[in-house]
C-alpha cells in the first residue's frame, strides 16, 4: 500500500524555519563565545565549522533511521526546539559556574548541527516519489539557503539590537516549536496514533518556550549580575554591541561586549595620557579637534578644557553609546556635560567611511577605538586607514592612538607603532599605569619629525605634570620594539597577535 502524499510545499516552508533557526541559534553560540571569552575570530570559526561538520554527522546518522520516518522528523525538530531554545540561557548560566565552559558551548554547537543535519535526509525521503529527484534536492536545498541567507540578516539587523541574545534563542525555540506542531496535522496520515502524542508534546514544549519569554530579561539581568564584580545600573544591545553599565563603592564602570571600557575611579589617567600630550604637541594652539571613537565622551572632556578649541568634531559609529554619555547622569556629570557643549558636532557613522568622505583638516586628531579584537575593529587599526588620517591632520598638527597593552600584548602594541609609521607618520611611543588596565600604551604622531613634549598644557590636570609627561615616553626593557608585520586591510595581522597574546591573561 503506497504512502500517504504529503504536501511538499508546506514542507519548503518548514526547511526555511528550520534553516532559519539552526543558523540563528550557531550565530547565538558565536556571539557568546565571543563575548563571554573573547577571541571572537577563534571563537565564530570554531562555531561555525563544528556545527557545519556536525550537519553531516547528522545527515550520516539518517541512514539509520528506516521506519516511522513523519514521528522521527517531528521528534528531530522538537529535540531542536528545545536543545536550541535553551541554548543561550544555559550558556548564560554555565559561564562562571562550569570550569571547561568552552566544552559545553561547542556541545551545543554539535548537538543542534547533529539535528539539523537529520532532518533535511529525512524530509527528502518522506517526500521521496513525489517529485522527480533532481526537483526534490534543488527545491529542498533552495529553501534551505534562503532560510540560512534571512537568518543572517534577521540576527543582526532585528534579533539581537530587538530581543536580545536569550529572548532570541527562546523565540527560535518557540519557532521550531509551531513548526512542529503544525507538522502533526500536514503528516497526520503518515502518523497515524502517534499524532496525538507529537501534538502534545510540541504543545508542551511552545508553552514552555513562551513561558520562558516571559521571564527572559529578569534571567538576564540575573546572569549578568552574576558575571560582573558590581551590581549593574545600565544594560542595552545595540545592533554594534552590548553596553553594560556596573556601580559600585568605588564608582562606575563600562563595559562593550564584555570587555572594560574605563572605570570612574582612574579614567582620568587614561584620558590625560591619551589626549594632552597630542594637545602639546602641535606648533600653535589647536583650534580644531576629531575625535575618532570615544562616544564616552571623557576624551571630549580632556579636548574641551583647553581654551583655544574653537570646534570638535566626535565620530563614533554607536549612537546609543553617545546618547548614554548624555542620558546617565553619572557618565554625563563624568564628562563634565561635555557634549552639551555647542562647539561638538556629533556624527553617528563608520569612522573609515567618514574620514574618506569628509574632507577637512584637523589641528589634533584623538584616536579612541575599542581594542582590536575583531577584523571589523581590526580595519580601524591598518594603514590605509592611517593613511587616510595623515591627509586629515593639519601641517603641524598632531595625531594620537589608543594602541592597547605594551606589557600584556606586546606584539599588538608594536604593530600598531609600526603601521602608523608605515602610513607615512613620523611616531613617539608612549604608555601609562592604569590600575584598572595595568599599563596601557599609546601613539603620538605628526607628519614630520618631532620631539615629545615636555611639559603639560596650562589646564587643570589631575594627574600629569611636567616629570609625569616625561615620564610617558619612558619604556622598560620589557616593553621594548619587538618585530612585527604591518596591519593591512586585506591582512590584519593586528588581530592574530591581539589574540594570541591577550588569551594567555584570560
Amino acid at each position: 500500500m503506497p504512502e500517504p502524499r504529503v504536501p511538499a510545499t508546506a514542507l519548503y516552508v518548514n526547511v526555511f524555519v528550520v534553516a532559519i533557526c539552526g543558523l540563528v541559534y550557531e550565530l547565538l553560540a558565536g556571539t557568546l563565545g565571543s563575548y563571554l571569552l573573547g577571541d571572537s575570530v577563534t571563537q565564530f570559526s570554531l562555531v561555525i565549522g563544528l556545527y557545519l561538520s556536525a550537519m553531516g554527522v547528522g545527515a550520516w546518522l539518517s541512514r539509520r533511521l528506516e521506519t516511522q520516518l513523519a514521528r522521527r522528523f517531528l521528534e528531530i525538530e522538537l529535540a531542536v526546539a528545545i536543545v536550541g531554545g535553551v541554548s543561550a540561557p544555559v550558556l548564560f548560566l554555565a559561564f562562571g559556574k562550569v570550569v571547561h565552559f568552552q566544552i559545553v558551548l561547542l556541545s551545543f554547537v554539535s548537538a543542534i548541527g547533529v539535528l539539523v543535519g537529520l532532518e533535511l535526509p529525512l524530509l527528502m525521503r518522506l517526500l521521496e516519489g513525489q517529485l522527480a529527484f533532481k526537483d526534490l534536492v534543488s527545491r529542498v536545498l533552495t529553501f534551505d539557503y534562503i532560510g540560512a541567507l534571512a537568518a543572517a540578516l534577521l540576527f543582526p539587523l532585528v534579533l539581537v539590537p530587538k530581543l536580545g541574545l536569550v529572548r532570541s534563542s527562546l523565540m527560535a525555540g518557540a519557532a521550531n516549536a509551531v513548526v512542529a506542531l503544525w507538522g502533526t496535522w500536514l503528516l497526520a496520515e503518515r502518523l497515524g496514533k502517534a499524532k496525538y502524542g507529537v501534538r502534545i508534546r510540541a504543545i508542551i514544549v511552545l508553552i514552555g518556550m513562551l513561558v520562558a519569554l516571559g521571564f527572559a530579561d529578569r534571567f538576564t539581568a540575573w546572569a549578568e549580575d552574576e558575571m560582573y564584580a558590581d551590581p549593574i545600573v545600565f544594560s542595552k544591545t545595540t545592533p554594534y554591541q552590548r553596553i553594560v553599565v556596573t556601580r559600585g563603592r568605588a564608582g562606575f564602570q563600562l563595559f562593550l561586549n564584555g570587555n572594560l571600557q574605563f572605570a570612574s575611579a582612574d579614567e582620568y589617567r587614561y584620558h590625560e595620557a591619551l589626549v594632552h600630550p597630542a594637545m602639546a604637541s602641535t606648533d600653535a594652539p589647536p583650534r580644531r579637534v576629531l575625535i575618532l571613537g570615544g562616544g564616552d565622551g571623557l576624551a571630549l572632556r580632556e579636548v574641551l578644557a583647553h581654551p583655544s578649541i574653537e570646534a570638535v568634531t566626535l565620530v563614533d559609529l554607536d549612537p546609543a553609546m553617545t546618547t548614554l554619555a548624555t542620558h546617565f547622569p553619572p557618565l554625563d556629570e563624568l564628562s563634565r556635560h561635555s557634549f552639551r557643549d555647542h562647539r561638538v558636532t556629533v556624527v553617528n557613522d563608520d569612522a573609515m567611511v567618514w574620514v574618506d568622505e569628509h574632507p577637512g583638516l584637523w589641528d589634533v586628531i584623538i584616536v579612541d577605538f575599542p581594542d582590536p579584537n575583531t577584523f571589523a575593529l581590526g580595519k580601524l587599526y591598518t594603514k590605509l586607514f592611517y593613511k587616510r588620517l595623515i591627509g586629515r591632520l593639519s601641517p603641524g598638527g598632531a595625531l594620537a592612538v589608543q594602541a592597547t597593552s605594551p606589557l600584556f600584548a606586546r606584539r599588538s602594541y608594536w604593530c600598531i607603532v609600526d603601521t602608523i609609521a608605515a602610513a607615512g607618520f613620523a611616531v613617539k611611543p608612549y604608555q601609562v599605569t592604569v590600575p584598572s588596565f595595568g599599563v596601557w600604551g599609546y601613539v603620538l604622531a605628526r607628519r614630520e619629525a618631532f620631539e615629545p613634549p615636555r611639559h603639560v598644557p596650562d589646564v587643570a590636570l589631575r594627574y600629569l605634570n611636567d616629570a609625569a609627561l616625561v615620564a610617558l615616553f619612558t619604556m622598560p626593557a620589557d616593553m621594548t620594539r619587538v618585530p612585527v608585520e604591518v596591519n593591512q586591510l586585506d591582512n590584519q595581522a593586528l588581530v592574530r597577535y591581539y589574540e594570541r597574546e591577550w588569551r594567555k591573561w584570560e
